[in-house]
């Protein structure tokens, strides 16, 4: 992308914020950001924001699963589930997030994931019954070898928002999205 992503401006806040908010607004009792490269300025940005915990991701440039991994640690023991949330999908709407903690409560189910025109998304849900295998994923095939492994337990709720399955991969991605919900391109040039 040619810009550190969870520092972009989005709405007047950084991304990371954005989501961070999303995730306490959709219901999300405990938040963790996990940081890694740059973390420093992460925690700074977010250092007026009440009640997060840091995780550190040590292995610069490791797949996503080392990411969860150290997340999935750093949740209190008291935890049912986690929700893995990602920080270049900052236009996900808290009321995606509560639907995805709302059918969980009503069906039990142990992986719950947003669908969007036949596409899966984040966040995602799933049971810390499956610590775990969270905690071991295999780099190269993440979440989504965990996903396959369990394919019967799988409930896909139906996504009212694009978002769910619409990253910020590239500048033209984060710009788009940025003129897409706030109807003007960001304000920032590439950090």
């Amino acid at each position: 992308m040619g810009a550190f992503k969870p520092l972009l401006p989005f709405g007047g806040v950084s991304v990371v914020e954005v989501c961070v908010t999303a995730l306490r607004a959709g219901g999300a009792g405990e938040v963790v950001v996990v940081v890694g490269h740059r973390g420093a300025e992460v925690r700074a940005a977010l250092a007026h924001v009440e009640g997060l915990s840091f995780a550190v991701n040590e292995a610069a440039g490791s797949e996503m699963g080392v990411s969860v991994a150290r997340g999935v640690e750093a949740v209190s023991g008291g935890a049912e589930a986690v929700l893995v949330a990602l920080v270049d999908q900052p236009a996900v709407p808290p009321s995606e997030i509560a639907k995805l903690i709302e059918a969980r409560r009503r069906t039990g189910a142990r992986l719950v994931l947003p669908e969007w025109e036949g596409r899966g998304g984040h966040p995602l849900l799933v049971d810390l019954s499956l610590r775990g295998e969270l905690l071991s994923l295999v780099p190269e095939k993440g979440l989504r070898a965990l996903f396959d492994a369990h394919r019967a337990e799988v409930l896909r709720v139906p996504a009212g928002s694009p978002y769910v399955a619409r990253d910020m991969d590239t500048w033209e991605d984060y710009a788009a999205l940025h003129r897409e919900v706030f109807g003007s391109p960001p304000e920032s040039s590439r950090q």
